[in-house]
């Protein structure tokens, strides 16, 4: 497969999180894939959010004030109880927006429905990687990660777009499901230092601790899996090694140009970044494919 380059929800960098505001102004950028993170609300609906809960850091309320809980889940809310909220500015003066200082606020972007998304950027021929939020810590605070892979799969039938689509998780639950049930579909492999600290949780009280024998063990015989490791602790080896195994290297969450052009020269097989803008241009520089704005 060619290099991918991935919009961190988005473009996190330029543009408001995981909204269609943000999603349409990184298709225009030119991105192979838009990555995303989906929740399931009380009446089962996938919803486009990063955290199991609303986030101080990003919601503002009906009346334009910033919330102040951090224990309002998702999964509690119904879908309409989701649309009064604004996500389209960082909230001044905190720590998330100093992280971002590049974001455009949209002010009035609301929490989109994933198949918002997919009709969105289906048809414009980007694929979507949908990150499927539970927790193996916080199961009340979640759908079970069996019901929300199929619910998400529900609707990435219905649409008929199972071919512009990959499905990513740090619960490995939900993938394991997916690969016994559903073997065609390309599916993502999460792992960070806290997840691989504590791999019997997230992978499976009977996995290995490597994680690309885990991937191997749990991946089954369907579509090549691909790995996709926090990137601070990607090494020339572990891509190496990923590689004889048979599966693609997608490190995340890369925003530095020197770091993207280091594992552009270790053999990554694509970037996941809040900067898409900045990785077109080493990509332009290595002579990679650039993908075009659409």
């Amino acid at each position: 497969m060619p290099f991918e380059l991935q919009g961190h929800r988005g473009a996190r960098g330029l543009f408001p999180e995981n909204t269609l505001e943000g999603f349409a102004a990184a298709i225009r950028l030119g991105v192979d894939v838009l990555e995303l993170d989906v929740a399931l609300t009380s009446d089962l609906v996938p919803v486009v959010f990063h955290d199991v809960t609303l986030s101080p850091d990003i919601v503002r309320d009906a009346s334009g004030r910033w919330i102040d809980r951090h224990d309002i889940a998702i999964h509690g809310l119904a879908r309409a109880d989701l649309a009064v909220f604004d996500v389209g500015r960082l909230r001044p003066g905190s720590a998330y927006a100093a992280r971002h200082p590049l974001q455009v606020a949209v002010d009035g972007a609301r929490i989109p429905d994933l198949e918002a998304v997919l009709r969105l950027a289906c048809p414009a021929g980007v694929r979507i990687d949908i990150e499927l939020k539970t927790l193996p810590y916080r199961p009340e605070i979640t759908a079970a990660p069996e019901i929300m892979a199929d619910r998400v799969m529900s609707l990435i039938d219905r649409l008929g777009v199972a071919a512009h689509v990959e499905l990513r998780s740090f619960d490995w639950r939900g993938l394991i499901h997916l690969a016994r049930g559903r073997p065609e579909i390309p599916l993502t492999w999460l792992t960070s230092p806290a997840t691989e600290a504590d791999h019997n949780r997230w992978w499976g009280p009977s996995a290995p601790p490597d994680p690309v024998a885990a991937i191997l063990a749990a991946a089954g015989q369907g579509s090549r899996p691909c790995w996709a490791p926090e990137s601070s602790g990607v090494t020339p080896g572990s891509i190496t090694r990923a590689h004889a195994a048979g599966l693609r290297v997608v490190p995340w969450t890369v925003n530095d140009q020197a770091d993207m052009a280091r594992l552009i020269a270790w053999g990554a097989d694509g970037l996941c970044t809040d900067r898409p803008d900045l990785a077109r241009d080493i990509m332009r520089e290595n002579r990679l494919p650039v993908p075009r704005p659409r």
